[in-house]
């Protein structure tokens, strides 16, 4: 019997291959993107699970909030000193603590200077929290004494070649210090699922590095806090507790009146290591981020294809029923009852579904090469094991497969024989009016519609991301790093004027902010008179950083050298008779447009000349320097538009920059050789690192732009499915209505009017898909432009475009079928009667 109906049900795609095609072509390729969707997702999800002990991993993240005081709303990963060290003092559930920074890092090898890939500096063996594999040394105890260096395998062949560096030795220069660290470990390279980027850490200790105010401040964020809770430990308890914890160990602002406190405009959250990467917080400094939403989004998108291919399938073998009616019909009479034609026709629903699932699994081996260069990524299919897929992939064919072929069982099998086999009953007058099938197109259509709505906005976003103004010129602006070298701050104003004589150069500046600057400093500020102080970003910057950056000035000046009170220089580490007399004489500031605004100026015009307090002394001498506001500058957006706009306060230093801006003309790849070899020239011992600003910001909204891609290639895909199975209606229907064809062309219709009858009938459904998909596309795109600081307009246009693309698409899929079965002689569809 199972041997008959394998036969019939080969022989049923034999007869009609453009049918088998389209029905198993098309689940394959949905069951294919499914498959190939849900790897990613699985990926993006497997972040540093593969790491031992990742469950007691945690990272300390600090979330500020918007207050009356101002400031924009922030999610860092990276926190205080003070706070790393207050919670271990009171939370016993932790077992290790171990704080992580950046820093400007050189290593001397041989006399040559190089910079590594992923430098970072650690205050204990970090390898403790963050288990990950180690190829020589101890993992244990790779950290364990000062001035020891665990390397990755990759740096690790970088400067010793082959040989075993264990017991070598580097000179490491890092902020104002040089020193001999010993390597004690080389760790695996880390694999590309995980939240970090670190390709050398080396011990030290902070005390030596940092200023003793940075240990005691809340509100100074410069490195990264890991945490090992201790067996059994509950993570959710230490979190319920950490509003008491700040209130018992945050102390008040001293100068800002009582009711400052860093705790009012601060949260702390214990994230596991395994949810950093999908996380609220994101920093690019020694991690790369992805948002939980978009793997949701993708999930949807994935089940909808499959549903799409599903619908195509049930909607075809549906519609090819009536064809098989007579062999229903015939089977009833010859015996055979319900259960045996309903099992009948669900085994080759399987059976179509099993094949297609083969073809749909080598189309993902295919095509996952591909989406690993696109993304970036090393996924992998695996069949067998704990991420296996064979069973999940046998379960989805037996799902499909029945999902797909259980209506048509159910349809087929109640046919009854008289009615099939009476005398001139043709098989094409079977019942069945199509509404479900139509019901059915409906849906796919609205789900490539969405998904073409969804691609245009979510490029457009993207596209207006990189070109809108951001109050600076991006073209012909190249910014060079390592400023803070303390061996390029030694010669830095040497630099800036070298560089300024190179031909094509128009303009240089300094500046301790720059474009995707990775860093972000605030502090109060107040005018006269007001008791609660406001937030706003403060930077230093020189006087040719307006003219490089091509800020507007809007009111009033720049600073001038020649201008002592320009100059808001104090010495590092604290100099606190400086401080007194910066204090004494007081400042000069230069406010962006929406800091003047917050500090509740009428216009930039307003501000200049007028007298605030900003917070830049320490606690000893009173926190705050009176200043003048000299001039107004246009707002600048140096970060990513998915970041409020940071109202921004500017002073000038003397020293202590970290970029420089190079505003030129001309060919840029010989404007970077000229500033390379400048600064090889006077900073020899400190490699020489410059990127593109056009560069930068393209990389700033990369994600975006892959996000926008894959989006397109999903409604491509989805609008091929579409298509396909629109196709195999029109065939069927045109073949179903081929008397009626005969009669009109008989009764004198035109090939026109007959191309317009098939047309028309299968447009209808796609312009009830666009009354569906325009207010779910709506309401899905403005949730997503909302996590946008600025944003385009949700125009009709993306809607009619999409919709008319759809149409346009349906039309063409059916129009040159239409007009062969229009141009057919009547005389080949009447002649049997």
């Amino acid at each position: 019997m199972w041997r008959n109906y394998v036969t019939v049900g080969l022989r049923a795609l034999g007869k009609n291959k453009v049918y088998a095609f389209i029905n198993i072509f098309g689940l394959s390729l949905g069951i294919a993107v499914c498959l190939l969707i849900l790897t990613f997702v699985r990926y993006e999800f497997s972040y540093d699970s593969w790491m031992p002990g990742a469950e007691r991993a945690y990272q300390l993240q600090d979330f500020y909030k918007p207050t009356e005081r101002g400031g924009e709303e922030m999610k860092l990963q990276v926190s205080s000193i003070a706070s790393g060290e207050a919670l271990v003092k009171d939370f016993p559930q932790i077992e290790k603590k171990v704080y992580l920074t950046t820093a400007p890092m050189v290593v001397l090898q041989n006399g040559q200077p190089s910079t590594p890939e992923r430098g970072l500096l650690a205050d204990g063996n970090i390898f403790e929290v963050l288990q990950v594999p180690f190829v020589r040394g101890d993992r244990e105890t790779a950290l364990d004494d000062l001035h020891s260096v665990a390397l990755s395998e990759s740096e690790a062949k970088k400067y010793f070649g082959n040989a075993n560096p264990v017991g070598k030795t580097l000179t490491i220069s890092y902020g104002e210090k040089r020193e001999d660290f010993r390597v004690t470990g080389v760790f695996e390279d880390l694999p590309k699922n995980s939240h970090l980027r670190m390709s050398m850490v080396a011990r030290f200790e902070p005390h030596e590095f940092f200023q003793p105010s940075e240990f005691t401040s809340w509100n100074n964020q410069n490195g990264f806090i890991y945490l090992k809770l201790r067996e059994g430990a509950n993570v959710k308890d230490i979190m319920d507790q950490l509003p008491a914890w700040e209130k018992r160990n945050i102390p008040d602002d001293t100068g800002d009146g009582p009711k400052s406190n860093p705790g009012d405009y601060q949260d702390w959250r214990l994230t596991n290591v395994r949810d950093v990467h999908l996380g609220e917080a994101q920093h690019a400094a020694i991690t790369t981020g992805s948002d939980k939403q978009t793997m949701i989004t993708f999930v949807v998108v994935a089940l909808m294809i499959l549903g799409m291919a599903c619908v195509n399938f049930t909607n075809l073998a549906t519609a090819r029923a009536s064809q098989r009616a007579r062999e229903v019909a015939l089977r009833k009479v010859l015996g055979a009852t319900r259960r045996q034609l309903i099992i009948q026709f669900l085994g080759e629903s399987i059976l179509v579904a099993g094949i297609a699932m083969l073809v749909g699994l080598a189309m993902a081996e295919l095509a996952l090469p591909l989406l690993n260069n696109f993304l970036d990524a090393s996924m992998e299919i695996h069949y067998l094991g704990g991420a296996g897929i064979l069973l999940p992939v046998l379960v989805l064919a037996l799902i499909v497969g029945l999902a797909g072929g259980v209506y048509p069982a159910i349809y087929l099998s109640r046919f009854q024989p008289a009615r099939v086999l009476k005398a001139n009953k043709s098989s094409a007058d079977a019942e069945g009016n199509g509404r479900l099938r139509n019901l059915l197109v409906v849906a796919q259509f609205a789900v490539s519609i969405g998904l073409i709505i969804c691609t245009a906005i979510v490029y457009s976003q993207t596209i207006y991301a990189r070109t809108m103004d951001a109050g600076y010129k991006r073209e012909g602006l190249f910014q060079v790093y390592n400023l803070r070298d303390p061996q390029a701050d030694k010669v830095a104003k040497t630099l800036e004027e070298e560089v300024g004589k190179i031909p094509g150069v128009t303009a240089v500046g300094r500046t301790t902010i720059a474009v995707n600057p990775g860093n972000n400093s605030m502090t109060s500020a107040k005018r006269p008179g007001q008791t609660t102080p406001t937030q706003l970003g403060t930077y230093g910057m020189d006087p040719g950083v307006v003219d490089a950056l091509g800020m507007r000035l809007l009111a009033g000046r720049g600073f001038s050298e020649s201008i002592p009170t320009d100059d808001s220089w104090t010495p590092t580490p604290t100099d606190l008779a400086a401080e007194k007399a910066l204090v004494a004489r007081g400042t000069n500031l230069i406010l962006s447009e929406s800091a003047a605004k917050r500090l509740g100026f009428a216009s930039a015009q307003d501000a200049v000349g007028k007298p605030i307090l900003a917070g830049f002394t320490s606690d000893e001498v009173g926190g705050y320097v009176p200043a003048t506001i000299v001039g107004v500058v246009s707002d600048v957006r140096y970060r990513s538009i998915r970041q409020p706009l940071q109202p921004i306060m500017y002073f000038y230093q003397r020293q202590g920059y970290n970029q420089l801006l190079v505003r030129f003309t001309g060919d840029p790849q010989q404007i970077r050789a000229q500033v390379e070899a400048i600064w090889k020239r006077l900073v020899p011992e400190t490699p020489f690192q410059g990127r593109f600003v056009t560069d930068i910001v393209k990389t700033l909204y990369q994600a975006d732009e892959t996000r926008a891609q894959l989006f397109g290639m999903f409604a491509i895909l989805a609008v091929v499915i579409g298509c396909l199975g629109l196709f195999g209606l029109a065939a069927f229907t045109a073949e179903r209505r081929t008397k009626e064809i005969g009669i009109r062309k008989v009764l004198g219709a035109r090939t026109r009017d007959i191309v317009r009858l098939l047309v028309w009938q299968f447009s209808r459904p796609v312009l009830i898909a666009n009354l569906i998909a325009w207010p779910i596309a709506w309401w899905v795109m403005r949730d997503w432009l909302n996590q946008f600081d600025i944003r385009i307009a949700l125009t009709p246009t993306p809607f009619v475009i999409a919709g008319a693309l759809a149409l346009g698409i349906a039309v063409a899929t059916i129009v040159a079928h239409a007009f062969r079965v229009a141009r057919t002689n009547p005389v080949y569809a009447l002649r049997y009667e």
